[in-house]
């Protein structure tokens, strides 16, 4: 039997726990081999910090490509995350036409916003092709507030109705891509979810989990690493969401009582829980 391998592209913050220093040890913890291709390198992420370094590696991308060509390297599954421009979107179609082998998976989180806002540097023209790119995925995971700038469909954060999700996934499955979870579904103040959507099928599950009134950065990053390595094992799209969602909760469960650590989630806390609910 041969192991599946990921490949991730997304951006390396050096400290703060998210993008590929999340995606890393806990797509590995999964028990997926995972190869990474950095997008750029910051020496932290950009929520809170002042004074970061950051060092494009758009003009990287196309060698390492071709590397990977010549030593015939190919991943089963592509999972991309925070890209920052334009360009490394476009990048992303080369190596799902080149690198992946037949019948692999492209796994989208569209990584731009979050809490009505996009983020630094982004603009109406980055989320239209961050659209387009959604829409050639087999699976994409916009939180409301991506969903709601990809289909220009009215953005509602908090205390929606299942008649406001079910308008907002249609929207999403016209983009084109075949499933989407969907995060931050609010029906109740104390609860938050996802909804899995089959595009094709037009059927829909919901999972909702405790909501705990503590705001971290990178559990986005966490929820798709988790989500993508379950996927990888077997998973149901589903089940995986769940499993990601519930990890998710753990990471902030362990988090909370240090002050100290307002830059992301104790994720390394709850790696065995998560590696356990795998394994059952």
């Amino acid at each position: 039997m041969t192991d599946k391998k990921v490949l991730t592209i997304q951006d390396i913050s050096c400290m703060g726990q998210c993008s590929l220093t999340v995606a890393l040890p806990i797509i590995s913890a999964c028990g997926v081999e995972t190869i990474i291709l950095p997008s750029a390198v910051l020496s932290t992420h950009t929520g809170g910090f002042t004074g970061y370094t950051v060092r494009d590696l758009t003009e990287d991308i196309p060698g390492i490509k071709e590397h990977w060509k010549k030593e015939n390297i190919k991943c089963d599954c592509l999972y991309t995350g925070y890209l920052g421009s334009v360009k490394q979107i476009d990048y992303v179609y080369e190596l799902k036409n080149e690198v992946l082998n037949d019948g692999s998976l492209l796994i989208v989180d569209p990584a731009m916003a979050d809490n009505g806002k996009l983020y630094y540097g982004f603009d109406e023209v980055f989320v239209k092709h961050m659209a387009k790119l959604c829409g050639t995925a087999d699976i994409i995971l916009p939180n409301i507030t991506e969903a709601a700038f990809m289909t220009g469909f009215d953005m509602k954060l908090e205390c929606q109705d299942e008649s406001y999700v079910d308008a907002l996934l249609e929207k999403l499955s016209e983009l084109g891509s075949k499933k989407v979870v969907l995060k931050g579904i609010s029906f109740e103040r104390d609860k938050i979810g996802i909804v899995v959507y089959d595009c094709v099928a037009k059927t829909k599950d919901y999972y909702f989990t405790e909501k705990i009134q503590k705001s971290s950065h990178g559990t986005g990053d966490c929820y798709a690493a988790a989500f993508t390595g379950a996927i990888m094992q077997g998973k149901s799209v589903f089940d995986s969401a769940k499993l990601a969602a519930d990890f998710v909760v753990e990471s902030i469960k362990k988090t909370i009582g240090d002050d100290t650590h307002w830059y992301g989630v104790k994720f390394e806390k709850a790696l065995p829980i998560l590696v356990k609910e795998l394994n059952k």
